[in-house]
């Protein structure tokens, strides 16, 4: 057993590494060129290329930066020689306004013409070489659209990519006090009341909300993890990769342990959480909508993010429906359009009387990790020889994952790890236990004493 969680813990802990490398290498647009650099800050190439320690005369300014071993910090330290701001909102010392084409504005920023393009409401393929003012973008649509990418870069506390090993262990300690440390040590298994203390799962989503939101901003995260992939291959963004391996490691952690991931490391989940965990509306509490009703609602949320996106519904492709939705833009206090805080602010009201409103509803990762829950190595597991069926479980659980699991429903909701049907079992019949172990940890012991 001890082997096993040691080489789950070394997993997760190299799967944090790779996506902190790959994390900190993406400041630096792929297809960023000396050329382009250079004409954003109106410099020459020559100028530009001495200050990077290559050669002046550079026969080929226009192969991408990161191909010539150029890093992003390599790059902020000679425009920082050179006397050039590179967060500024200047490109060579004017302002970024209408008179200026896409290409021009997202080489300053720093980021893909294809996403500014969507930041600017207009087709993703559209001319981008002729100035936005022809294209019917206003000054307030532009500085709208620079704010909220400056927004992404805005110094923290800790830098993003800081979030990844943090998350990977508020994971890891969920998974631990699941599985051993929430039970005190020889304790009557009937006897609950002293079983996963709740202070120490407030704690822990105040850590999550504080440190994995406040601090360090709304990016990464789950959700994002999730739609980037997608963003990314339709050309928001310029490369894949980094995606696919964000999404990959929130995805391990959720694997590793059911949905740690979003029941205890979400930042937002977490304040949904301790919302809920408010006593009032104690009555509204009791109300569940069915799992088929909810699950519907963020299945074809999700489905019609993918047709809109991919430009097979309503003609405007490139176009992110999450992106209007999502709460943790909280987080950098940054809504670009009042509708993304009108939701926000809808989240934490409906979160006083309803569990996890955006989880359950819109979460794109909700709906992707409900789908690995199926394959998770740590779990709820149902002693079906002890249980009384008493459904004191399916009383305590927010949801319907308990009643789901008790009557063997095909497909069940999602459970977040949350310990209160842990906490009320009179018959010892509900444990978080490793799938290729007994359903009970006492069995193996029961079995020796029997033979």
């Amino acid at each position: 057993m001890r082997r096993q969680l040691a080489l789950v813990v070394w997993v997760v802990v190299a799967l944090s590494a790779l996506v902190y490398v790959a994390a900190a290498q993406e400041a630096l647009p792929l297809d960023a060129t000396l050329a382009s650099v250079a004409h954003a800050h109106g410099l020459r190439g020559g100028d530009l290329a001495e200050a990077l320690g290559l050669p002046r005369g550079v026969t080929d300014k226009h192969q991408p930066l990161v191909e010539m071993g150029i890093t992003p910090e390599q790059l902020e330290a000679a425009l920082n020689e050179l006397g050039m701001t590179p967060d500024a909102n200047v490109t060579g010392g004017r302002e970024l306004d209408v008179s200026m084409s896409i290409r021009e504005i997202a080489s300053a920023l720093g980021m893909t013409e294809r996403e500014l393009a969507r930041d600017l409401n207009l087709d993703i393929d559209v001319d981008k070489d002729t100035a936005i003012a022809q294209l019917g973008v206003d000054q307030e649509t532009l500085d709208a659209a620079v704010a909220h990418e400056r927004s992404h870069h805005t110094e923290r506390v800790l830098p993003a990519e800081s979030k990844y090993p943090v998350f990977a262990l508020i994971s890891l300690f969920a998974m631990l006090y699941l599985l051993k440390w929430g039970i005190p040590k020889k304790g009557d298994r009937k006897k609950r009341s002293r079983y996963y203390a709740n202070w120490v799962y407030i704690l822990v989503l105040l850590v999550s909300v504080g440190a994995l939101g406040f601090l360090v901003g709304k990016s990464p995260n789950a959700m994002e993890g999730t739609v980037k992939v997608f963003k990314a291959t339709v050309g928001l963004y310029d490369s894949v990769w980094p995606m696919i391996g964000a999404l990959a490691f929130f995805l391990a952690l959720g694997i590793v342990a059911n949905k740690v991931v979003c029941g205890w490391a979400c930042p937002f989940g977490a304040l949904e959480e301790l919302i809920y965990m408010i006593p009032v509306f104690k009555q509204a509490k009791g109300w569940r909508l069915p799992f088929w009703v909810t699950n519907s609602i963020r299945t074809g949320l999700f489905i019609a993010t993918l047709l809109i996106l991919y430009g097979v519904v309503g003609g405007n492709k490139g176009f992110v429906v999450y992106h209007y939705l999502n709460p943790f833009n909280l987080f950098n206090l940054d809504f670009m359009v009042p509708i993304i805080g009108y939701f926000t602010v809808g989240y934490l009201v409906v979160s006083f009387f309803y569990y996890r409103p955006f989880c359950q509803l819109i979460c794109p990762f909700g709906f992707v990790s409900w789908i690995c829950e199926r394959v998770s190595l740590n779990r709820i597991r149902i002693d079906r020889e002890r249980c009384i069926d008493c459904r004191a479980c399916v009383k305590a659980c927010p949801l319907t994952a308990a009643a789901d699991r008790l009557d063997r429903k095909l497909l069940e909701a999602d459970c977040f790890s949350c310990m209160r049907c842990l906490r009320v079992c009179p018959a010892d019949a509900i444990h978080y236990r490793p799938v290729w172990a007994p359903p009970s940890p006492d069995k193996i012991e029961e079995a020796e004493e029997a033979a």
